[in-house]
């Protein structure tokens, strides 16, 4: 057991069965009363934040997160596949895991996974990657009906919105977090 001297950024704590990992924490020595450690924990599952305080020398579990980095093999199913870079072990994420992620994973794609005692938590992919339209409406030229943006197919059959400009077959570069067109990319 380790005591809240041990906490933190980045550390992973167990609380009543759930993993909080420390976004920020501040230890607190008052004039008067005992010394207190204020923390910031996001969960790493819901991604929720909360607020928590600890009396100094109170007891926590720490938790061993583990991230590494993998590769995206393929979709079996609901399921999705990746093979350890370092060594060469695959593992199978289930789709509740990978969430979002998913909109924006192509095959032999990196990604990052964070593992507690084998078991995947979450899928972590670069903020941006670069993806092709596969199918959109031609834009039409002086139609500023809906800020000059129209609507696209990517490859992984997510749709995102685009200029007007952007047409089928180009390259462009999409904010993995939250779907954004971030601009054209030239091979």
């Amino acid at each position: 057991m380790a005591s809240t001297a041990d906490i933190r950024n980045g550390v992973v704590l167990n609380i009543d069965g759930q993993l909080w990992n420390v976004v920020e924490f501040q230890h607190v020595k008052p004039g008067k009363g005992g010394a207190f450690v204020r923390t910031k924990l996001k969960n790493v599952v819901t991604g929720k934040v909360v607020d928590k305080t600890y009396n100094a020398g109170a007891k926590i579990e720490i938790e061993n997160v583990d991230r590494r980095d993998f590769q995206y093999l393929y979709r079996d199913g609901d399921d999705f596949v990746f093979m350890d870079t370092a060594d060469y072990d695959q593992i199978t994420v289930p789709a509740g895991v990978v969430g979002d992620a998913a909109n924006f994973l192509l095959e032999n794609q990196s990604a990052t996974i964070a593992l507690n005692n084998g078991n995947p938590l979450y899928v972590e992919l670069p903020t941006s990657v670069v993806m092709e339209i596969t199918y959109t409406e031609p834009g039409l030229q002086g139609d500023r009906s809906n800020a000059g943006t129209k609507p696209a197919n990517i490859e992984t059959g997510y749709q995102i919105q685009v200029p007007l400009f952007v047409e089928i077959g180009t390259k462009v570069k999409v904010d993995t977090r939250t779907g954004d067109y971030l601009g054209r990319v030239n091979d």
